[in-house]
């Protein structure tokens, strides 16, 4: 039996950004040859009372920012209630089979200040055992 890691690659995706109320944060792209789907996860390190927090998968033929248009459908939104009610919370965004070889993902806010922690991408690949990239310094599995 094979764990998560042998069947999944991990990557790290772009760093923290700091508050503001109209962020548009591009992570790394990433090459989709060789790869199912691709989910990306950011957590919510602050929040003021309604600022929308997104999480936008976007898509391209070339490995470019400029090409890069939003996947309809594959958009994680959240509104802040009152002020620090999405600290400590997470989006995800999934997309199965883009139709363009490139994706990214893009952290949006707008209306009130939002802050994000890292942007990781977990990658489902058409083969297994995968090998975990560069940005994996190490893994480790046990089963009992």
């Amino acid at each position: 039996m094979r764990g998560l890691s042998d069947n999944l690659e991990f990557r790290y995706m772009g760093a923290a950004v700091s508050a503001g109320s109209s962020i548009d944060s591009n992570s790394i792209r990433i090459d989709m040859t060789g790869y199912e789907s691709v989910t990306f996860y950011t957590t919510i390190t602050d929040s003021v009372a309604t600022g929308v927090a997104t999480l936008e998968i976007q898509q391209s033929d070339a490995d470019s920012d400029d090409d890069m248009t939003a996947v309809t459908g594959a958009a994680a939104t959240a509104t802040s209630a009152t002020n620090d009610d999405l600290n400590g919370t997470g989006l995800v965004a999934e997309l199965r089979r883009p139709a363009k070889r490139y994706v990214q993902a893009t952290r949006k806010s707008s209306a009130a200040n939002i802050a994000y922690g890292e942007v990781i991408a977990i990658l489902k690949p058409y083969r297994t055992p995968v090998t975990q990239g560069a940005t994996i310094s190490d893994t480790a599995y046990v089963s009992n």
